[in-house]
């Protein structure tokens, strides 16, 4: 954790340096060529404790931290038709520990109890705003200890002459999902005692999602704006994961069984509101379906109070309820006749509570006459009524 902590300082000494080295046209004239426009750095640490392991079947602890940096560059530039090109890479490092994973083995003596993730990304969008349309295409990549996911979209929008703009992005993933399964199903030879941690050997099996996303957005007049949101999602593959215990009303227990489709619909709506000129309110709400008898309802508020014009402070709070997949029960509550199971309280009914605020420092001439623009720092505290409890941390610097 410290060689990250350093690499991530390391990077914000080098975005300073860089950018001590930029100067802007202030001109307002538009560069033809792409150039560097804007640089956001991004951490957050995360914590959470609970009693429900999936690991351990439903039961043990569910404690969790994580480590997460992430740095995105965007450039901006026109071409010939004075069309507005935008490409943004962006990388992300997350490392984080979980206190189940040692029980992989049944005994608790699973040696690898932390993990990497990469996740780097590149997206490009060409905006012709004579014409008021765009389109996107972007690629993604993911990997961990036992998760490889590749991603690729593509998006168009389309403005209306009433203040509107419809959009469309389609996006499909392929993932693997490396088999590993507790020590008690393992063959003697592979784990050692350690769970199959360390054994490289290991199979996969695939997944694949799809995903079709239709919004609509209309500026109803100065102070108010909505937007309608719609979802189609599709699975197919290995939607479980191979060291899910489940426990039979016998005590025995086996891995995590669950259809290899799923179907998700969500439906949202999100309306912004200007009170005033110093007040902003965000209100959002989903309604959530999918094939394997899931539904939720999530609802949120925040509010933007602008403090000075360069400094707001911004409460929130979101709830959220859902009703339990027809394939969850808890420990030792699954019957050996079930065709599916699950003790993963992800699938469980519950409701929970999401709050926190806020601030957003963002003068005109930057933050100590520097490029930094922009500095927002938040922090929420969440409760679940499974006993999940979590905080989190997080910083991002935008640089411009």
């Amino acid at each position: 954790m410290k060689r990250i902590c350093l690499t991530v300082v390391g990077m914000y000494l080098m975005l300073l340096h860089a950018f001590s080295q930029v100067t802007k046209d202030s001109t307002g004239f538009r560069q033809r060529k792409l150039r560097l426009d804007e640089v956001n750095l991004v951490s957050s640490y995360y914590t959470q404790d609970g009693d429900h392991s999936a690991i351990r079947g439903g039961i043990g602890s569910e404690k969790v931290t994580d480590l997460a940096n992430g740095i995105e560059l965007k450039w901006i530039g026109w071409d010939t038709h004075l069309r507005k090109n935008t490409l943004t890479a962006g990388l992300g490092i997350d490392y984080h520990t979980a206190a189940s994973q040692a029980w992989i083995s049944k005994t608790g003596a699973s040696k690898r109890t932390d993990g990497l993730r990469l996740y780097p990304s590149l997206d490009w969008t060409r905006e012709n705003e004579r014409k008021g349309t765009s389109f996107s295409l972007g690629a993604n990549y993911s990997n961990e200890f036992n998760y490889q996911s590749i991603g690729f979209s593509a998006g168009v929008t389309k403005k209306t002459k009433q203040n509107g703009e419809f959009g469309l992005k389609l996006s499909g993933y392929s993932d693997r999902v490396k088999l590993i399964f507790p020590s008690e199903f393992e063959p003697a030879n592979t784990f050692g005692g350690t769970g199959g941690r360390d054994h490289p050997d290991y199979g996969s099996s695939p997944r694949q999602t799809y995903t079709a996303s239709f919004s609509f957005t209309q500026i109803v007049n100065t102070r108010l704006q909505a937007a309608f949101l719609l979802d189609l999602v599709e699975q197919h593959g290995y939607l479980g994961l191979p060291f899910h215990r489940v426990y039979f009303t016998d005590a025995t227990d086996s891995v995590e069984k669950l259809p290899s489709n799923r179907f998700k619909l969500p439906l949202g709506f999100r309306l912004n509101y200007f009170p005033g000129d110093k007040v902003i309110l965000r209100g959002y709400y989903r309604y959530y379906l999918d094939n394997w008898g899931l539904r939720a309802n999530t609802a949120s508020l925040e509010v933007a109070v602008k403090i000075t014009p360069f400094f707001s402070i911004t409460p929130f709070y979101r709830y959220y309820t859902q009703t339990g997949a027809r394939y969850f029960a808890p420990f030792e509550q699954h019957v050996k006749s079930d065709t599916y199971y699950s003790s993963n309280y992800a699938l469980s009914a519950f409701s929970s509570h999401f709050f926190g605020t806020g601030f957003r420092v963002a003068p005109p001439k930057g933050i100590f006459g520097t490029h930094l623009s922009t500095l927002e720092f938040r922090y929420g505290h969440y409760t679940q009524t499974t006993d999940l409890v979590s905080d989190i941390v997080s910083l991002n610097l935008q640089f411009r």
